[in-house]
């Protein structure tokens, strides 16, 4: 703590190994890299995590260095409203939009969510995902998993109508919701949809690049399209009109909880439906995007699923329901 009662500020990278690997259009990884913002006023600390893309030219050590950064600032009093205008949206607002949250909460002895008004988060069915492979390699995977209620399955681009129907056989009843990471092209985009209809898929995420979407807006569109890297914060929402049905809110896009529940009330006052996305770290990530879970039609919030080990006061995970936060861990 500092002199005038303002909190102090430290940050650290986290590594936690994934197990297996995670496979998407852009390449697989072993390992997820996080960076954890640290306030600390007198005994009490709030915690935020943040996960550096690269889709973003995001790093860890430039984010390490942007909340490192802003230890002046909040030591002269900067709070969670002067936080939005003083720093852009992305992972580092928001570790640190969170760790302000959770320091809130902390401090007056109440859960976040009573503190912001809002609705408290109940437990509900995340997604699980199938990372991208061959589909024999994907449906071996679907089959592990088909007693789940929710799979997101990752897609590449050619050769996608063939996963999707393995996929489909391995996991008859299992709901499907698909993301190809913008590895489709206006050429593929109908052949694809419609192989996904044809598979009972109710949703595709991000089919064609961020910028290059627009024939989303020409064609009738078989099922349900969200958008992933098209949107970021309520800034984006207008452009997406016409294209798209539902945005998936990452709270490493957004910059923030805070950012990230504006949004959604945004979003869905213009009609869009709601998915609450992750990338993939650990339950301090996943924590403050389950108070945006009332809101949504989709969870996606299965990060911690796919690693060796979270951290400490993990969320709770009963196959595929997932609890609110303890306050031990976050809000």
């Amino acid at each position: 703590m500092t002199s005038n009662g303002f909190p102090t500020l430290d940050a650290h990278v986290g590594r936690w190994p994934i197990a297996g690997s995670f496979t998407i259009s852009r390449g697989a990884k072993t390992e997820a890299v996080t960076v954890i913002a640290e306030l600390r006023l007198g005994a009490i600390v709030g915690r935020g995590e943040c996960v550096p893309y690269p889709r973003y030219d995001e790093t860890p050590e430039a984010t390490l260095s942007a909340l490192l950064a802003m230890q002046g600032a909040l030591a002269s009093g900067l709070d969670r409203d002067g936080l939005q205008t003083a720093m852009p949206p992305g992972a580092a607002r928001n570790a640190l939009d969170c760790a302000l949250l959770d320091l809130e909460a902390k401090r007056s002895g109440r859960r976040i969510w009573d503190l912001l008004g809002r609705r408290a988060p109940e437990p509900c069915v995340t997604a699980y995902t199938i990372s991208l492979g061959a589909p024999e390699v994907m449906a071996k995977a679907a089959a592990k998993a088909a007693h789940r209620p929710l799979l997101k399955i990752k897609l590449g681009g050619d050769g996608d109508p063939a996963r999707i129907a393995a996929v489909r056989t391995a996991a008859p009843q299992s709901q499907l919701i698909v993301d190809a990471n913008e590895s489709w092209t206006e050429a593929n985009l109908e052949t694809n949809l419609a192989a996904c209809a044809e598979a009972g898929v109710t949703l595709v995420e991000q089919p064609l690049p961020a910028g290059q979407d627009d024939a989303l807006a020409r064609i009738s569109r078989p099922l349900a399209v969200c958008a992933d890297e098209s949107v970021h914060d309520r800034n984006s929402l207008d452009a997406l009109r016409g294209r798209y049905d539902a945005v998936n809110i990452k709270l490493d896009k957004t910059g923030g909880l805070t950012e990230g529940l504006a949004m959604a009330d945004a979003a869905r006052a213009l009609g869009f439906e709601i998915m609450v996305g992750c990338m993939v770290a650990t339950s301090l990530s996943m924590a403050p995007a389950m108070l945006l879970t009332p809101l949504a039609r989709f969870v996606d919030l299965d990060g911690p699923l796919l690693l060796a080990e979270d951290c400490a006061h993990g969320l709770h995970y009963d196959g595929s329901l997932v609890y609110p936060p303890d306050q031990a861990l976050w809000g």
